[in-house]
């Protein structure tokens, strides 16, 4: 199976994308399904706890960025190794992502939870909501070695083309999830703090699974092995020259969301940010396909860099675009078209019922994003595949700081439009970011064709 995957990496670009992103788009819909479930389950908790979450967001986005750059940190290596034949610098590269998914771990748990209280009054939660945020966020924080080998784990699968296998992983932690929520938050009584240890526990099967296929079965392409290991730093400094700009991508977009957060608190206040958490929702379990289409675009472009082959490399460019706007316009129009109903899924209590008119205005504006989101995405994704890890980090700082976090200010608090101007500027900074990234991405191709023919 192992070597039927790299094959497939090595093959036809568009083939091998529409058979890489079918089980990675399968897998990250059922990622955001744990956003999704605790959602419902939280929302029976009311408006404060809904709030309380929302303010953690950015500092999860964080903490899983860290767990998901380093991943893709690892699958840039790998393929690009698979893609040049060589066998044993995958296998090198894989041994040295599992100990600095293992030190990262480490550190950044003991960050976490120093800088999370600060940072929740920072964002403007206060009272019940503050309460309700640290009970959410300290167990998130405390596993976070958990996401860290499970998505970091896939991400060494990812490399070696076995996005099935990722996929199954995902099915386990997924179906744990489902079954702990109810009981941890209602049965055991621990309210918002049962929704982040369902997600943990949940988390920790996966990365058991995970961790049993690469290091005791051993039936990967990838043979990780610590006898005999020795340290070396080229290697270290290859994966981290994509992850480390992968997992500020997160970094930025968590900021962006700082100021969201703070746009929307002084505009529509502890309502404000209930609609905008259950709208975001849905609009992360939407734009997951289009990530799981960029997933497979930086493993393909990795392998065809690898083995420089200029031509597939810029097919799957291509290809990765056109397949990733055709996904990202049947998204927008389910988002459009069933706002009201999708709405209700988050506000389905008298307490949270007044939310409904919000969240369906959220998604019937912002999603409009999603539109040339598809083009932009790709692009960025083939970036980390040829190990322009920073070229990708640029493009995000372009996107959610500069672009989306000017519009949503224009528009809300300067025009004030309120909370509509705000989804009006997440929209069209996140359009027009899109089409300048896929402008250049096409003028780097460009300048590679020069270098790799």
């Amino acid at each position: 199976m192992a070597n039927e995957n790299v094959e497939l990496m090595r093959g036809e670009p568009e083939i091998a994308i529409r058979k890489l992103a079918i089980p990675i788009m399968i897998s990250m819909l059922l990622t955001a399904s744990y956003n999704i479930v605790d959602g419902i389950w939280v929302a029976g908790l009311g408006q404060a706890a809904i709030a309380g979450i929302g303010f953690v967001t950015p500092i999860f986005m964080i903490l899983n960025g860290f767990s998901v750059g380093l991943g893709n940190g690892a699958t840039s290596s790998i393929s690009r190794a698979v893609g040049a034949r060589n066998h044993e610098g995958a296998s090198k590269s894989a041994t040295h992502s599992l100990l600095i998914f293992l030190v990262a771990s480490i550190l950044l748990t003991l960050i976490f939870l120093i800088i999370q209280e600060p940072l929740l009054i920072a964002y403007g939660a206060s009272g019940q909501s503050l309460a309700e945020g640290i009970k959410y966020g300290t167990p998130l924080f405390m596993g976070l070695f958990a996401f860290m080998f499970a998505n970091g784990g896939s991400g060494i699968l990812r490399g070696e083309g076995d996005m099935k296998r990722a996929m199954y992983a995902i099915i386990v932690s997924v179906i744990l999830n489902f079954i702990l929520d109810p009981i941890f938050i209602y049965v055991l009584n621990l309210g918002s703090a049962g929704a982040s240890l369902a997600t943990i526990m949940s988390s920790i099967g996966s990365a058991i699974v995970i961790m049993y296929w690469i290091l005791i079965k051993k039936d990967t392409y990838v043979d990780v092995t610590f006898k005999g290991f020795k340290f070396e730093s080229h290697i270290a400094r290859d994966i981290l020259k994509v992850g480390i700009p992968s997992s500020l991508d997160m970094l930025m977009m968590s900021i962006a969301m700082s100021f969201y957060l703070i746009f929307i608190s002084s505009v529509g206040g502890e309502y404000g940010i209930a609609a905008f958490t259950s709208g975001q929702r849905l609009y992360l379990f939407g734009i997951m396909p289009l990530t799981a289409v960029g997933s497979a675009v930086a493993a393909v472009s990795g392998s065809s860099y690898g083995a420089n082959n200029w031509e597939y490399l810029s097919r799957t460019h291509t290809y990765g675009t056109k397949f990733a706007m055709i996904i990202a316009i049947a998204i927008l129009l389910i988002l459009v078209i069933f706002a009201p109903q999708l709405s209700m899924i988050f506000a389905y209590t008298p307490e949270t019922a007044p939310l409904i008119p919000e969240i369906t205005n959220f998604l019937r504006i912002a999603s409009f994003g999603l539109l040339l989101v598809g083009i932009g995405m790709p692009s960025s994704f083939m970036y980390q595949g040829i190990g322009r890890g920073t070229t990708s980090l640029i493009w995000t700082i372009i996107r959610e700081l500069i672009f989306t976090v000017s519009f949503t200010y224009i528009f809300g608090i300067i025009l004030n439009w309120g909370l509509t101007g705000i989804w009006v500027g997440l929209a069209i900074g996140r359009i027009l970011a899109s089409i300048l990234n896929f402008i250049y991405a096409k003028y780097t191709l460009k300048k590679l064709k020069t270098i790799m023919n």
